[in-house]
């Protein structure tokens, strides 16, 4: 009888001993196979996932196919390109430069490059890090040029094309504006002080040492290379077509690699046996801007926060791929995802994942219910009005329907505004939080998504050009920093923007002076002192103000 008592209790020892409250979750294959299941389809693309847990490789699986023609299935070991979370690596490689003394984060741009302007001067390695440089992004530069999608073009074009930019986007250090060429130009950085390629120079001082034998920085399109999976984007109903790059171009991407080969990368930020506390440090430490403000962005590294935890990670997209490693350092715990499907959500997958694991260690807010009030139409028109975000380049129409407030950001599509006060309200129908508040005295409107710092929304009249009134913006416009001419024509009643005999887009006369085109930004359209067009400033997402001059015909 003794003895029973005794095992019994060492039967509730073990269990009690064992049961964590802070235990990272165990969920079942099932539960992560339900997450992919869309991706184990017949011919459908897919990706390989990997859970990291305390070092440990503790769930890995490849989803639907690596090559469609040939039925090829992913698997752990299939090589993924993973577009900017490369951005990591290229860091990695001016970190380890600096640490060895061959370069300083204040050295300038214009000390390696002095083909750029003078502007070039005040922009140091650190704010290409940080994506404060205020350097046009390559990548709108190119399609502002008439580029296609899979039009090839080298190293020495891009070049050429940033430093005939005249100007920044802004002052380095005033701002920050994600840019591909910050990164780019990081690569041309490690060449020059190396006289080695950067992927060479990786490949020595990184992949090497951790062994990461399937890993490279691809600046090769040629290079066979073994168990590579084939992008692919969306084409027609369950269809895809192929979306490959042939460009050569590394530094703000250019990673091929594996989930097994990240999973040791991701050991070196604990185990730190290659990579000292001091480099990591630095890969961590987010910049700050000339007003004091923190980033978010460290060194091709976002710190931010999810659901009360730190998170650290980069996401990638680019062609026919998706990526993303996202890490919670105080769990050791992190999730891989890369996609060779263009509609992957990488990060939302890889959160789903983490979901799984995570949700007992989350903070737990309780979220009470919102209250609404009731507004009469008299209170609600106000509001009512044509919003213009400047930022974002986008409008919002807001206007009474059936006695209650609606928001219109695009034809076809409407959303109920409740309110919450008599000036501030929260937008339905969406997944995200979203809260507008009015500012009737200042013609504003200000938005907040998800509890972020709200952008400013200005109202506006919207233009009601006729033909004839529209005709007065027709004509060729050429830009001396793209070296391109912009044709702007009527056809058909409507306006349209073609380069060379290129219909490049639509233009919609949003309000007075002001072109938009959903392919290419917005154009502001500037006049002399008696009125008559003189040019225009294009704005895309990360490239501004760039100057056209209209060229009067002979």
């Amino acid at each position: 009888m003794l003895k029973i008592r005794s095992l019994i209790l060492v039967s509730v020892f073990i269990v009690i001993s064992t049961f964590r409250p802070d235990a990272i979750a165990e969920p079942s294959q099932f539960d992560i196979d339900s997450i992919f299941s869309e991706w184990e389809q017949v011919d459908q693309p897919g990706g390989t996932v990997a859970v990291i847990k305390e070092g440990k490789l503790i769930f890995s699986k490849g989803y639907g196919l690596a090559n469609i023609e040939h039925s090829v299935p992913n698997t752990p070991t299939t090589v993924f390109r993973i577009a900017s979370t490369s951005k990591q690596f290229t860091a990695a490689t001016i970190l380890l430069l600096v640490q060895q003394q061959n370069l300083n984060l204040n050295d300038s741009l214009y000390s390696f490059f002095p083909d750029f302007p003078d502007y070039a001067k005040d922009i140091t390695i650190r704010h290409l890090l940080h994506h404060t440089s205020g350097v046009r992004d390559y990548f709108n530069l190119k399609e502002l040029k008439g580029f296609r999608t899979d039009d090839y073009y080298d190293d020495a074009e891009v070049m050429g094309w940033l430093t005939a930019q005249p100007s920044l986007n802004f002052n380095p250090g005033e701002e920050f504006l994600y840019s591909n060429s910050g990164y780019w130009l990081l690569a041309q950085i490690v060449q020059k002080v190396t006289g080695v390629s950067m992927a060479s120079f990786a490949d020595n001082e990184i992949f090497k040492p951790l062994k990461m034998h399937n890993t490279r920085f691809h600046n090769n399109h040629n290079r066979i290379v073994k168990n590579k999976a084939y992008g692919y984007t969306p084409f027609s109903g369950p269809e895809f077509e192929i979306n490959m790059s042939t460009l050569d171009l590394i530094g703000d991407g250019g990673i091929l690699t594996t989930v097994e080969d990240l999973k040791k990368w991701d050991d070196e930020f604990y185990q730190q046996k290659v990579f000292d506390k001091n480099f990591w440090e630095k890969m961590t430490t987010v910049g700050t801007l000339n007003n004091g403000e923190q980033l978010d962005y460290a060194s091709g590294l976002r710190i931010s926060d999810y659901k009360g935890l730190k998170q650290i990670d980069h996401a990638g997209w680019f062609g026919g791929f998706k990526s993303n490693l996202i890490r919670f350092p105080e769990q050791k715990f992190s999730v891989i995802v890369l996609a060779n499907r263009e509609d992957a959500y990488s990060t939302g997958l890889a959160r789903q994942v983490a979901d799984l694991y995570l949700n007992q260690f989350y903070k737990k807010e309780v979220e009470s219910a919102p209250q609404f009030i009731e507004l009469n139409a008299d209170q609600l028109k106000n509001f009512s009005g044509h919003y213009w975000s400047e930022d974002r380049s986008d409008s919002r129409h807001v206007y009474i329907k059936q006695g209650k407030l609606k928001l219109s950001p695009a034809p076809e599509r409407e959303y109920d505004l409740a309110p919450l006060s008599e000036k501030q309200f929260k937008l339905m129908g969406v997944s995200a939080n979203v809260i507008m508040t009015f500012m009737p005295k200042s013609n504003q409107m200000s938005v907040s998504v998800n509890g972020r710092d709200p952008f400013i929304c200005d109202e506006y009249t919207p233009a009601n050009y006729n033909g004839d009134q529209l005709a007065q913006f027709t004509g060729n416009f050429y830009s001396e920093a793209l070296i391109v001419n912009y044709h702007i024509k009527i056809i058909d009643g409507e306006l349209q923007l073609h380069i060379g005999n290129s219909l490049v887009s639509k233009l919609d006369a949003v309000q007075q002076d002001m072109l938009v085109s959903r392919n290419l930004g917005v154009i502001h359209i500037e006049r002399n002192p008696e009125s008559v067009i003189t040019g225009f400033k294009m704005s895309s997402n990360r490239v501004k103000h760039v100057q056209f001059k209209k060229v009067l015909a002979e």
